[in-house]
């Protein structure tokens, strides 16, 4: 047996066994644990708890002084839930604003990953911070400018169509274009990140990818489509998920931009959850349409890692 080995040997054997472990180890790494441990289970383990305990319930602002004695309803909250015609408005919107604006993210912002890890060799921190900026600038300024550019009298941008002798229309007061004005501020705002996540990705491929696929005959295209992508898998479902978890929840920007008009084209079921709670004080029934919605999310994440994960 070797030095290193009959150490390593003797060392394990005079150790304690982990059984043996002093209870003071134990405390140690719950007391530095406890700050987080406490605050999670203040600000988001009871609250979770609580929200669903009220999904069965019909708390609303008559029971605030005593929440212990609002009527338990069982299911009705969520049968009703199915039943309202605003609500699967609000869920057809909601997969309205992801399903267009999910894709339209991920490619534009992999168009620009590109472009700067491969055309752009000079500035290119310059156009990184630029197509970045959005992602840090607060949700509810960036909703008040565009609202301010959509305005379909002073507005920048029907100003702009004025100069070509066109008639800019009401984008935000029309039913059909005011969903799509907010996927285009919200596939500005979001596509800063997915282009960084995506830049990181595509200089983790190994050169020699392309080389040998280069020799082979392969031209850009097919470099990208047969080296690029299938590389870029982990990180296409990575930005996939985030980015439809993230767009699942839209409140912001039509709360800001339409307060869910024109004739609720624009209401999302967290707008939706959001009135019943803190506009009409119905709160059993909003924590009914939260749950709904967490279940939602989680089914459409399964979804994704099932077909997009790889397992190569």
């Amino acid at each position: 047996m070797t030095v290193p080995a009959l150490a390593q040997r003797r060392a394990a054997e005079a150790a304690p066994p982990a059984s043996r472990r002093p209870w003071r180890d134990d405390l140690v790494g719950w007391t530095f644990a406890a700050p987080f441990v406490i605050l999670f289970g203040i600000f988001l383990a009871f609250p979770i708890l609580a929200s669903f305990v009220l999904s069965f319930t019909s708390f609303g602002l008559k029971d605030l002084a005593n929440p212990v004695g609002s009527t338990v309803v069982g299911l009705k909250n969520y049968v009703d839930l199915f039943s309202d015609p605003v609500f699967w408005t609000a869920l057809f919107n909601t997969f309205y604003f992801v399903i267009v604006g999910v894709p339209l993210t991920l490619v534009f912002g992999l168009l620009i990953a590109t472009a700067l890890n491969r055309g752009v060799s000079r500035f290119r921190t310059v156009f990184r911070v630029g197509y970045y900026l959005p992602v840090i600038t607060s949700i509810v300024a960036i909703a008040v400018v565009w609202r301010f550019l959509l305005d379909p009298d002073v507005g920048l941008i029907n100003m702009a169509l004025g100069g070509l002798g066109i008639n800019g229309p009401a984008w935000l007061a029309d039913p059909v274009l005011a969903m799509p004005s907010i996927i285009a501020m919200a596939v500005w705002r979001n596509l800063g990140f997915a282009m960084i996540v995506f830049l990181a990705g595509l200089q983790a491929i190994p050169a020699m990818l392309y080389e040998a696929a280069a020799i082979d005959g392969a031209g850009r295209w097919q470099g990208f489509r047969y080296v690029t992508l299938p590389m870029l898998r982990p990180t296409i479902l990575f930005m996939t998920v985030i980015t439809t978890i993230g767009y699942l929840q839209l409140f912001e920007e039509p709360f800001v931009m339409t307060n869910g008009g024109p004739l609720d084209k624009t209401l999302s079921i967290t707008m939706y959850m959001y009135q019943q709670g803190f506009t009409f004080f119905h709160q059993g029934f909003a924590s009914s349409i939260a749950y709904v919605l967490f279940v939602i999310v989680a089914f459409v994440a399964f979804l994704q890692f099932k077909f997009l994960r790889s397992d190569e």
